[in-house]
């Protein structure tokens, strides 16, 4: 009813307006005539106003009084049908505004004094409502007159009338206070000075306020008096009023118009001292009220709490704290705890209902918790109320589940509970159950120790929807549903949880975004010279310490008592929502402690979690240590009163799902997992998943837990460390239901993810997460000691698989996480150790293979760091973790193995690590790795590593599990050793270029360069480190390896040694030639003569090297044979060397230890090698080239072969930079002539050797047994056959002394005999009389001396005696063999006994000396021919020893060992005396023959006179042919003697002729005649 100028509306009022009048006065016209007249007057009043204003309405509103006049008086008729035709017209006027003020005060005192008169009632209140409502001209007295009106309406007898009359006075009040904020909305711009007013001044001063705010302010002031049942002081005539009323009236007051209060200060002094104090007096009987505690007979009955103002109070104080909790800080704290203590278990039913719903409308508003915050448990000296709030919850939802024992008090008889009264045990073991039809549906419920409490859909998430909060028409109290109040507490947790979380949360990603933008505006260079900007960093800063300390504080306010009765209601819930709502509220707060960085709290969220996740009371000690610190003796302090944690209930009505064995070291039994496990063990995947960066020191918390329960689920690690589910290895074998079995590969694959996620946390989260991870593989390493059962490998696998997905950072956790893993490789369980090799190996290998940025080639350092562990693992003994390593080695060489670059040494150091005590297998792989190396990667290796593969290849060698690794390791040194000369330019270079950058590292540091060989250039180094390890192999204890090295050794030196520096070679001689000869004669002097039976298996071994010393004789063989050969091919480079004679010597005198061993085959060995560095002819000119040498007419000895000079010829040369390189040597060209006295030093040595070599070896033994060692026949011949080549070098000083040093040789050597067992094959048998070779050679050895004599000086000829002196020794051998020494030796007397005597049980055969003696003798007559006249040969009487010498032959005739001797004897006398007499006739006067003639005269007597007889088998041919022979030493006698006998002494002429007499006479008698 819009009061509208249009002229329709207003034509229709003023008709209207007539009409009432009319009718008004029809009713009236005969019972009230005043009133007829009155309407009449009227009319006519409109009418005239109609006709002659121009504004109709305000003229009507100006007049009003006038025209409302006959309507009041109607209604003064007190007629019903009167009365409501009246109200009926004044309420149109009114709806059209045409009332003034005066008209609206006569029409209500004219309305009051109907009320009083109980007539029309409900008229009345809708009179009010319009007048009110559509205007405001009722105000001051009027206004509160028509408001107490409708306050009386409300307490009449009738129903209905009451109900409207409330409804009207909650719209009138609704009206003052929308009147009074219209009026702020007009003034708003006005700015008014405020009037300061005192206090306690007036209450009632009101003065300032304008007239709208006036009338609200007494209205609310009076509705405080009257709830309070004070005397009101404005609405006068109250007679009754109801305190539920006027609290609903406060409440919507206050809920609807709070910024009232909050503008208007008079409006703020009445909340603080009228309201707060009267809901706090109102309060007291629920305080002091306890329940059980009042019996029936109460003394005050009002002191009972009452439902309808309890409710109504509660009410109020949810909205004065939510509307103006800044204005009264102090009283919220008061209803607070009031609210708080109502939780109490000692309070009746319906109050806890009440009062916890009433929180619950607190916790769904962070804001405000955070302000509680602020102003209470921040502040000192003030109630702690936030946290108390969230404690009396915790101790409420605990006291739900403590049933009292004794009967529940009269408040709550009609409860649905009371079935529990009876104490835990009385509860249904069904009552979770609902019979539907038959089927049974489990209802959601939390069931604690038989106390069974279902769970109640109260509201909707985030929202507090109450019901008992609202029940205002009811004055009993409700019965409270079983279940409801637990229900709306568990609300509350989750609502207080995600409300604080969410706001925190929030404001904290603000805070961060924040700081982000402002330290990248304060890092601008463009703004840094704004000093604003860091004005307001440092103002960010502030607000965000001031934030963090509020959100720190509310979080360590509510943490304790909310883990409390979440861990409980988690324990006891049944259904899975639930739970699944717990565990967020418990995961989201552990995530919020951990971004506040508030451990303690944190880690109590998540060991509840974790808790949760394994079976109830499982030992797991990580958890238990942890709570003890957090919860001392689990319980906490709530309010000050102690409530006992209640620990875990086993007997929960929860799905067994899994059935497993526990980790532990003990085996105990098995446990069982519920579906309630499982579903914590997803949160708790889910948590560390989604936050991982703020666990820190939590994460062994989590792991361990997890590491639990993959292990009772019986999930192994598999490739890569993820767990897949595997069989349980012992023990009763795990039991998984269908239900879990399908969840398994998605906590598997959870699992796994949750480890991939960890390339997301930041650095010192990762470093938590390792060290978490490292601790618990500790634990795992601990249990798995001592014995072999399966261990857990679940961290060693996570560490795995962490390290994988963070290769892009490995160096920030390289380290620990490798460090760790060598640790579990030492571990003395297999599967444990196993596992962390193969972790170690396979994050070996992944790093190699990662992608970095920069790469691994240009992070030298990175790539060094990623394989020193692979070097580490070379210090672990378990062979299997070998086999790994070097599996791992090989697949890094096959993949990597062109990239290596630096890491070579490391790499090559875990090959050579192996040990030879490592068994077959694990060598074999490390030989196979080197294989690789040598023949693939040594052209991509950095030269400065050869060395390494040469120490390694020769370590192989030396190994002796494997004799064919061994060989194949010395053929690898010769491809090392080719590979070398191949590229020996290019590796040259770069061994100079690293070796110039080290010395001047070294010199910086003032350290002196430390390598082997170091004065050598680093390239010769090389080789010598190669030499040196062959070297080392030539006395590795198989003969075979000794063998190869050897061979392998002096081919490489032959093959390349000409790529070293000269000045190497001193090396090379020093170093490894003789230090390696030492060792093998060491060794060869000292090896065993046991005999050897096999040689290892069944190889049969050949008698000649059936003992160690026989074997190592072949090496000694070996060496010095190949020693020998260098001296004689690399002579033009050696002989420059300073020291060569002193080599020379050394070498002469290994010869000569080797030729007296007393082994045939070495001591043979050693005079070849003689033979051939005798062979050497010092370089010299063309010109200077020695003549052939006079002895080449002998028949030289095979042995020496041709005299070539090998030293003249340079050794063949490969390429031409080795040409050129020899060119560099000094003294390697041949014709620079050397030192000729040096030369012939260094002959005289070898001669002086030779001396030693012979008389030491031919001197007889001194004792004769079984053993005594004599030389053989090849030897002899050999050491004989030197001296010729010898001779040439050292004629020009060879004196008498030497000669008869040869002499003593010559003569020894021909004494000694020959072992039985060789004398078939040396000894000629008697029919052809031949020499054996070391009988020629000895004849040579002197016709090469008399050769030389010969056509040598003067001064030599004086040797010629002594060299016949020689020759006649021998020819006496014909009749009486040599005897050596004390020896025992079976002479071959004659041909007949030959073949007998041959096998005679002696040990030792003389041998047939007759065709030596016989040829001798030739030799003598033959160099006397020559010789006869020299006068040496005259003064040395060489003619009287000839003679003498044959005068024992001549003299025994037949009695000669053969007959051939006495008949060559007889010509060689003929022919000298030929020679010899005329001589001795010509020197007759100087008496130098005297003594000649009768030896002379003797021998003639002695052959003529023979005492010896002829053979019996003597043929008369052959007696003729001898009687021949003595007729021509007759013939002699008569032609040479007698014919000079005035030169010949008389003695001998006489001596002659009685001879010739006697054989006159003695020839007749005793001839052979007829």
């Amino acid at each position: 009813m819009s009061c509208t100028n249009n002229p329709e509306a207003v034509k229709k009022l003023l008709e209207n307006m007539q009409s009432d009048l009319r009718a008004l006065s029809l009713e009236c016209k005969k019972k009230f005539p005043p009133v007829k007249e009155a309407a009449e007057s009227g009319i006519i009043k409109v009418k005239t106003i109609a006709a002659r204003s121009t504004e109709i309405l305000t003229a009507l509103k100006e007049n009003s009084s006038e025209v409302v006049q006959p309507f009041l008086m109607g209604c003064g008729t007190k007629e019903p049908k009167i009365t409501q035709l009246c109200l009926a017209a004044i309420q149109r006027l009114m709806s059209h505004e045409v009332v003034s003020e005066t008209a609206a005060g006569n029409i209500i005192n004219m309305l009051w004094q109907l009320m009083e008169n109980s007539l029309e009632e409900l008229k009345l209140l809708q009179t009010v409502l319009v007048l009110l409502t559509t205007n405001t001209v009722v105000h001051d007295e009027a206004l509160s007159k028509a408001i107490v009106l409708c306050f009386r309406l409300h307490f009449t007898k009738d129903n209905i009338t009451n109900n409207t009359a409330a409804a009207t006075v909650r719209q009138v009040v609704t009206v003052v206070f929308e009147r009074m904020v219209a009026e702020d909305e007009r003034h708003k711009d006005v700015v008014e000075q405020p009037v300061l007013v005192q206090g306690n001044s007036n209450r009632r001063s009101v003065s300032t306020l304008k007239p709208c705010a006036k009338d609200a302010y007494m209205l609310f002031q009076d509705l405080c008096q009257l709830v309070n049942a004070d005397a009101p002081y404005w609405l006068v005539g109250m007679t009754e009023m109801t305190r539920t009323f006027g609290l609903e009236l406060l409440e919507s007051v206050l809920n609807d118009f709070p910024q009232v209060f909050l503008q208007h200060q008079e409006f703020s002094f009445l909340l603080k001292e009228r309201v707060c104090p009267l809901v706090i007096k109102l309060f007291s009987p629920n305080i002091k009220f306890r329940q059980g505690s009042c019996t029936s007979s109460s003394p005050a009955p009002v002191e009972k709490p009452y439902f309808p103002i309890c409710m109504r109070l509660l009410r109020v104080v949810s909205v004065l704290i939510k509307q103006f909790y800044s204005l009264l800080v102090t009283e919220c704290e008061i209803f607070l705890s009031l609210l708080v203590k109502f939780l109490d278990a000692d309070k009746p039913q319906w109050l806890r209902a009440v009062a916890v719903e009433s929180i619950h409308r607190l916790c769904v508003q962070p804001q405000l918790l955070r302000s509680f915050c602020q102003s209470y448990d921040m502040k000192q000296h003030s109630t702690k109320v936030f946290r108390d709030i969230v404690n009396a919850l915790g101790s409420f939802i605990q006291s739900l589940f403590l049933v009292p024992a004794t009967g529940i008090p009269s408040t709550t008889t009609n409860q649905a509970g009371n079935n529990n009264s009876g104490g835990p045990t009385s509860a249904p073991a069904n009552s979770g159950m609902l019979g539907l039809g038959g089927g049974v549906t489990v209802l959601p419920a939390f069931e604690y120790r038989g106390t069974w409490i279902p769970i109640l859909t109260v509201t909707v998430q985030g929202s507090a929807k109450a019901t008992y909060l609202e029940m205002l028409d009811k004055v009993e109290p409700p019965t409270i549903p079983e279940g409801y109040a637990m229900s709306v507490a568990f609300h509350c947790l989750l609502d207080l949880v995600r409300g604080i979380t969410t706001m925190i949360e929030g404001e904290l990603g603000q805070v961060e975004t924040e700081s982000q933008s402002t330290t990248e505006t304060a890092s601008s260079p463009a703004q840094s010279s704004e000093p604003q900007d860091f004005q307001s960093v440092s103002d960010q800063m502030d607000k965000e310490t001031v934030s963090r300390a509020v959100w720190e504080e509310m979080v360590n306010a509510c943490w304790c008592g909310l883990l409390a009765a979440l861990s409980l209601l988690l324990d006891a819930s049944t259904d899975e929502a639930a739970t699944e709502n717990i565990l967020k509220a418990e995961l989201t707060m552990a995530a919020l402690c951990g971004r506040l960085g508030l451990v303690t709290s944190r880690d109590a969220f998540i060991t509840a979690i974790c808790k949760g996740s394994l079976p109830p009371h499982y030992a797991l000690t990580v958890l238990n240590t942890t709570t003890a610190a957090t919860f001392s003796s689990k319980s906490y302090s709530i309010q000050g009163q102690n409530v006992q944690m209640i620990s875990p209930s086993s007997e929960s009505h929860q799905q067994v799902v899994a059935v497993g064995q526990p980790l532990a070291v003990q085996p105990q039994g098995t446990v069982m997992l519920t579906s309630k496990n499982i579903q914590c063990m997803r949160t708790l995947l889910n948590l560390a998943h989604c936050h991982g960066a703020v666990l820190g020191t939590s994460w062994q918390l989590v792991l361990a837990t997890l590491q639990h329960l993959v292990w009772i689920l019986g999930l192994k690690p598999g490739s890569g460390g993820a767990l897949k589910p595997g069989r349980a290895v012992e023990g009763p074998s795990t039991v998984l239901t269908t239900a879990v079995m399908t969840d398994l590969p998605v906590i598997s694959n959870i699992l796994s993810r949750l480890f991939e996620s960890s390339q997301y946390l930041d650095d010192v989260s990762l470093h938590h997460l390792i060290n978490a991870l490292c601790s618990l593989s500790l634990e795992a390493m601990d249990m798995a000691y001592g014995n072999n059962k399966e261990p857990s490998l679940f961290a060693v696998a996570k560490l795995l698989e962490t390290g994988l997905v963070n290769m892009h950072r490995i160096e920030i956790l390289w380290r620990p996480l490798t460090g760790h893993l060598l640790e579990v490789c030492q571990h003395p369980n297999s599967r444990m150790r196993e596992w962390g090799a193969e972790a170690l190996t396979s994050l070996i290998k992944a790093g190699l293979t990662f992608n970095h940025d920069p790469p691994l080639s240009q992070n030298q350092r990175l790539q060094l760091l990623l394989l020193n562990p692979l070097k580490e693992l070379s210090n672990i003994i378990h062979p299997d973790i070998r086999l790994k390593q070097l599996e791992c080695v090989l697949q890094i060489l096959q993949s990597q193995g062109d990239s290596l670059g630096p890491g070579w040494p490391l790499v090559l150091g875990v090959m050579g690590a192996i040990r030879n005590d490592q068994g077959e297998s694990l060598i074999r792989t490390a030989f196979q790795c080197l294989q690789l190396v040598v023949t693939d990667f040594l052209p991509t290796m950095p030269c400065t590593c050869l060395q390494i593969v040469v120490d390694v290849a020769g370590s192989f060698g030396l190994h002796n599990q494997e004799l064919n690794i061994s060989l194949t390791s010395i053929g690898l040194l010769w491809n090392i050793s080719d590979y070398f000369f191949q590229r020996g330019e290019t590796i040259e270079k770069e061994l100079n270029r690293e070796e110039a950058a080290q010395q001047k590292q070294a010199e910086e540091k003032g350290v002196v360069l430390n390598r082997p060989f170091h004065p050598a250039p680093p390239f010769d180094c090389l080789w010598l480190c190669l030499y040196a390890k062959l070297g080392e192999l030539c006395v590795d204890p198989r003969p075979a390896v000794r063998k190869s090295a050897g061979q392998t050794l002096f081919s490489t030196i032959g093959a390349h040694g000409t790529l070293l520096q000269h000045s190497t070679w001193h090396t090379v001689i020093w170093k490894v030639l003789f230090h390696l000869l030492d060792r093998v004669r060491e060794a060869s002097t000292t090896a065993d003569k046991e005999k050897i039976e096999s040689g290892g298996g069944n190889i049969l071994i050949h008698h000649s090297r059936d003992t160690a010393e026989k074997q190592w004789a072949e090496t000694w063989v070996l060496t010095l044979a190949g020693v020998a050969r260098i001296f004689n091919t690399r002579r033009y480079l050696l002989q420059p060397l300073g020291d060569f004679p002193k080599a020379w010597d050394v070498l002469l005198d290994h010869i000569q230890s080797a030729a007296l061993s007393k082994n045939n085959e070495v001591s043979l060995a050693a005079l070849k090698s003689f033979q051939e560095i005798l062979q050497i002819v010092s370089p010299m000119r063309d010109s200077d080239k020695p003549e052939t040498p006079p002895a080449v007419n002998v028949p030289v000895p095979v042995l020496i072969g041709p005299m070539s000079a090998p030293g003249l010829s340079r050794p063949f040369i490969r390429t031409d930079s080795i040409g050129e390189r020899l060119a560099r040597y000094p003294g390697s060209e041949p014709s620079i002539i050397t030192d000729e006295i040096e030369d012939l030093n260094l002959w005289w040595a070898a001669w002086n050797t030779w001396y030693r070599i012979g008389s030491e070896s031919t001197k007889p033994p001194l004792t004769c047994d079984k053993l005594t060692f004599i030389p053989s026949q090849p030897f002899l011949t050999a050491l004989i056959q030197i001296f010729p080549a010898l001779y040439q070098h050292i004629k020009t000083g060879f004196s008498m002394d030497d000669l008869q040093k040869l002499g003593i040789i010559l003569h020894s050597a021909v004494s000694v005999p020959i072992s039985s067992d060789a004398s078939p094959f040396i000894l000629p048998s008697y029919t052809e009389a031949v020499l054996t070779s070391l009988q020629e050679a000895v004849l040579t050895a002197l016709d090469v001396l008399q050769k030389a004599i010969c056509i040598g000086p003067e001064n030599m000829q004086i040797m010629y005696p002594a060299i016949f002196d020689q020759l006649l020794a021998f020819v006496e051998f014909s009749c009486k063999p040599p005897q050596y020494g004390q020896l025992e030796t079976k002479h071959i007397a004659n041909a007949k006994y030959n073949q007998i005597q041959l096998f005679a049980p002696a040990e030792w055969v003389a041998l047939n000396y007759v065709p030596f003696a016989e040829r001798s003798l030739e030799v003598v007559v033959d160099l006397y021919q020559k010789t006869a006249c020299h006068k040496a040969v005259v003064n040395e009487k060489v003619l009287q020893n000839v003679i003498k010498t044959l005068r024992i032959p001549l003299s025994l005739k037949y009695a000669c060992p053969s007959e051939t001797t006495w008949k060559l004897a007889v010509s060689s006398l003929l022919k000298v005396l030929s020679i010899g007499l005329p001589v001795a006739r010509q020197h007759a006067s100087s008496g130098k023959f005297d003594s000649m003639w009768p030896e002379l005269a003797s021998t003639f007597e002695d052959f003529l006179f023979t005492k010896s007889i002829p053979p019996d088998n003597l043929s008369i041919q052959e007696f003729q042919r001898n009687e021949s022979i003595d007729v021509e030493v007759v013939q002699l006698i008569s032609t040479e003697i007698l014919p000079y006998a005035n030169f010949i002494p008389k003695d001998f002429v006489g001596q002659i002729m009685t001879m010739l007499n006697k054989g006159s006479i003695h020839s007749q008698s005793s001839s052979f005649t007829d």
